[in-house]
């Protein structure tokens, strides 16, 4: 888990990898909120999003999907066809 700030997380794939590998985890799912209330992923969402696939992929280690929660609803990567 990670804290930003209004407008930005700083997110790490290395660290993300790191952790599911602390957990002993064959897969997860990414999930961050967007504070606008609107739950569009961003072109940086989905960078980040291909970055952390890539970096579990050696591992094993499987993205079932990445949720954006927003106060109009909850978007998922998978759904929508970003990954």
């Amino acid at each position: 888990m990670g804290h930003g700030t209004v407008d930005h997380a700083p997110v790490y794939p290395r660290e993300v990898v790191r952790r599911a590998l602390e957990l002993s985890a064959s897969a997860i799912i990414l999930v961050h909120n967007h504070p606008s209330g609107v739950p569009t992923p961003s072109p940086a969402d989905v960078d980040m999003t291909r970055q952390i696939v890539e970096a579990a992929r050696p591992m094993r280690i499987a993205i079932h999907d990445h949720l954006v929660v927003g106060r109009d609803g909850v978007a998922s990567f998978k759904a929508l066809g970003l990954m």
